[in-house]
């Protein structure tokens, strides 16, 4: 399977939503912001490994303790998802901060200010 083929997209947006719901309701580690949201996810051909960028609004500190606790929570989440998605491997999960939202908002602030 190639990275980009339909099959690894299908399986790429069936993660995601199954992760994203997982985050939002079914760990209960007071770590995790209440607003958190799963930007990205990117599963390796092999389904071997898989990569989930998260986003927190909130300051940086949030971000640090959600990623912290999200590897703590990491075999439930594998848990999970074997039980809600039928793969033949249930990929080990890397959780990556994604701050691309927070440097939108910071280059729109940068944009109006030039326009003043």
């Amino acid at each position: 399977m190639r990275k980009n083929s339909i099959k690894n997209t299908r399986i790429n947006s069936e993660v995601l939503k199954e992760l994203a719901d997982i985050i939002r309701s079914e760990i209960k580690d007071p770590r995790i912001a209440q607003f958190t949201s799963v930007t990205a996810v990117e599963v390796a051909p092999d389904l071997k490994t898989m990569k989930a960028w998260i986003s927190v609004l909130g300051d940086e500190k949030a971000l640090d303790d959600t990623i912290k606790g999200l590897k703590s929570a990491e075999g439930f989440v594998r848990h999970e998802l074997a039980r809600r998605i039928n793969l033949r491997n249930t990929p080990e999960i890397t959780f990556i901060a994604d701050d691309s939202i927070a440097y939108g908002i910071e280059m729109t602030h940068r944009i109006d200010e030039l326009n003043k």
